[in-house]
């Protein structure tokens, strides 16, 4: 059956959610000139999955694509800013390291400054050398509990690399009414069903009461179900359990904290990890873990006992199985959000990764002929996306140092070539490289590297060509103006209440700073 390249005239996106509206209003903020309906359907008898609460700086793209103004932003989903996320007893009790935003110091030469400071270290040890965390102004910020967007340290080089924890329900719905107000029609009913065309592509949903719908292009944001993509299309899904063997969470809200920590914290338990997310009006808190090691009611225990503040809800189960669909776009059918995988919230890669899959589907929107060349793109990137953050989530379990039985059992597990490659790379001289558009950088491998007990055994060759008392004096000088640099920040709670009350946040954008020194 032959498909005409006419233009795509009715998109229809099957469930709401955090996927569904995120979609429908990026879709229709670019669609300006209306030649393309957007309907989403869904149905309020269908519960959803709150699709994490904790977001990376790339978040700030998507805002902007949106046209949102940040400051109503934050006050409409209950926001709070982020600057990092702290791991705690990863390797032992007591341990704790931050993946911290933004960059190490300020440069020091040839090389980034993490392997200057690692052959300072070596030479002098680690009194002088200081913690990579010292480094590092997001992560100074965090443990003070300070915030601000811009700051003379940076000297005109950009905001303070930042992201948001918010209420996903919260931000549902205020991206439904950004999108209805741009066009898009929303259909509370029940799709029971569906038909397909001869060559197999999808024709239409069917609804509940006899009725349906039809549509060019069908986007899946039915989460774990995928209605079309797996229902109907029979795609199929590439299992990563034997990697990552957790395969299911309890969620359970506590009363707000105080004092709004700037960072989302991820504490290892002995059959998993626990989330905490500070939002303005509560706290987010879950734990991710193992059936084979822990029952419902013991999950549920552990998390309630090691609540931060009093239970606010009631426990909510997850069942998951880790891994993304064989095919992101099959046929007229575009998955997102848990309709195309799942992988845990570790690394707060969920709503990352709606957003890239967004962004894709902008750049490569196709037309009723639906080129195959462009699926297969889109599919390749896809997979190689998952894969790549799902190296870095597999690494936090393959390096824990904990002794429980669960945890040995982690460690022992194979580990897929790529990511034993960038361990060994690393090990011999602290080398990290960023391939093309990956999302994690060289700073949030060598945070985990150096966190979790993988190092190299050398310095950089190149450290060698820089005296190591102009290391020495110029690294005491970085550590000492990004102390001095973080006093000078408001108070994270104040910075967010201000905007609360619709008032401009205080910021240090006045204090007088030198130029970092640098090599």
């Amino acid at each position: 059956m032959h498909r005409p390249a006419e233009p795509i005239r009715k998109i229809v996106i099957v469930g709401g959610g955090t996927a569904g509206w995120m979609t429908a209003a990026a879709l229709s903020k670019t669609i300006q000139d209306r030649f393309c309906e957007i309907h989403v359907v869904e149905s309020s008898a269908i519960g959803i999955v709150g699709v994490g609460e904790a977001t990376i700086p790339p978040i700030l793209q998507m805002n902007r694509l949106l046209g949102i103004d940040e400051d109503e932003f934050v006050r409409k989903t209950q926001a709070t800013f982020k600057l990092a996320i702290q791991f705690v007893d990863w390797m032992h009790d007591g341990s704790r390291y931050y993946h911290p935003f933004g960059q190490f110091g300020f440069g020091m030469g040839p090389l980034a400054l993490p392997h200057y400071w690692r052959r300072l270290k070596a030479t002098r040890g680690e009194a002088a050398a200081g913690s990579l965390d010292d480094y590092s102004l997001t992560s100074q910020a965090s443990t003070a509990n300070r915030f601000q967007r811009q700051h003379p340290l940076l000297n005109g080089r950009g905001n303070v690399a930042y992201a948001f924890h918010f209420d996903a329900s919260l931000y549902a719905a205020y991206l439904r009414e950004r999108a209805e107000a741009q066009g898009v029609v929303r259909h509370d009913r029940k799709i029971v069903g569906h038909r397909l065309a001869e060559d197999g592509f999808v024709e239409a949903v069917l609804f509940e009461g006899g009725d349906s719908m039809d549509a060019d292009l069908f986007i899946d944001c039915s989460g774990f179900r995928g209605v079309l993509i797996e229902q109907a299309l029979g795609t199929g899904y590439e299992d990563w359990t034997k990697y990552l063997p957790c395969d299911r969470a309890v969620a359970m809200p506590s009363e707000r904290i105080p004092e709004l920590p700037p960072f989302t914290r991820s504490t290892a338990r002995p059959f998993g990890w626990q989330w905490r997310i500070a939002l303005q009006h509560r706290t987010g808190n879950g734990l991710v873990y193992s059936s084979a090691f822990a029952s419902d009611d013991e999950a549920a225990a552990t998390l309630s006992a090691n609540l931060p503040t009093a239970a606010c809800g009631d426990p909510r189960f997850v069942r998951f199985t880790t891994g993304r669909r064989k095919l992101a776009w099959n046929k007229n059918v575009i998955t997102m959000g848990l309709a195309s995988g799942f992988l845990e919230p570790l690394e707060s890669t969920s709503i990352h990764l709606i957003q890239t899959a967004i962004e894709k589907l902008i750049n490569l929107f196709p037309d009723r002929s639906f080129r195959q060349v462009d699926i297969d793109f889109y599919n390749r990137e896809t997979a190689l996306e998952y894969e790549q953050v799902r190296d870095l989530i597999i690494f936090h379990y393959h390096a824990s140092g904990r002794g429980e039985e669960f945890w040995r059992m982690c460690r022992d597990l194979a580990i897929p070539d790529s990511l034993k490659a960038r361990i060994d790379l690393y090990r011999g001289y602290g080398r990290v490289f960023r391939r093309e558009d990956e999302l994690f950088s060289p700073v949030s491998w060598t945070a985990a590297f150096e966190g979790q007990g993988v190092y190299a055994a050398a310095p950089d060759p190149l450290t060698l060509g820089m005296p190591i008392e102009h290391i020495d004096a110029v690294l005491r000088q970085q550590r000492e103006m990004l102390r001095r640099g973080v006093e000078t920040m408001s108070s994270h709670a104040d910075f967010v209440a201000r905007i609360a009350a619709g008032e401009a946040p205080t910021a240090s954008t006045d204090v007088q700073m030198a130029e970092p020194p640098q090599g």
